[in-house]
């Protein structure tokens, strides 16, 4: 049987005109905070993916960092950053765009994937897909197979899964556009 995942719910905070006017920001700090409901999101990915026998779990700057490297340990496989424009070292695959306030570049190490890995992409919140769908590209630019996409919250009223061409979207938390947490289906 599934994890119960509400207790989830109640860690996330609803911090509306941030980052601009408008814009309702859910802060998943509460969840990263408790030991609890973090184990709750890392066990429930993990199981989740785990028959697919992902090889990398890669995580979009900067919250999916931490998620995305507890659920690469819980899993046994390697953790990979995909890491905004100019924080990389060596060559790059890079991707612009856009978001729900603006437009952002995603940049990924050329040699950090390898066309045998099969990748969990993994981030806070789906909202307008453009995020997720830009490193869903970045991944297959460096010849890995992404075989899941693992959000901790999708905002479905803002049409984000219409946008990733991907096949497996697992979310633990929706939310309505009053800010109002309800069960994934």
């Amino acid at each position: 049987m599934p994890e119960d995942l509400s207790p989830l719910w109640g860690e996330v905070v609803v911090i509306p005109d941030f980052p601009t006017p408008g814009i309702s920001f859910k802060d998943i700090s509460g969840i990263l905070a408790n030991p609890v409901t973090f184990g709750i999101a890392v066990r429930a990915w993990a199981d989740a993916v785990r028959p697919e026998a992902p090889t990398k779990v890669v995580g979009i700057e900067a919250r999916g960092f931490p998620i995305g490297a507890a659920l690469a340990y819980e899993l046994g496989c390697g953790f990979v950053s995909l890491r905004k424009e100019g924080k990389l070292p060596r060559d790059v695959h890079r991707r612009e765009y856009v978001l729900e306030y603006g437009t952002s570049i995603l940049e990924i190490h050329q040699d950090d994937l390898a066309a045998s890995d099969r990748v969990v992409i993994v981030d806070d919140v789906l909202a307008t897909g453009g995020t997720a769908s830009a490193a869903v590209d970045l991944v297959r630019e460096s010849g890995a197979s992404v075989i899941s996409v693992a959000l901790i919250m999708d905002l479905p009223f803002l049409q984000g899964r219409a946008v990733l061409e991907q096949k497996d979207v697992r979310v633990h938390v929706l939310f309505d556009d009053e800010g109002t947490p309800y069960p994934h289906p």
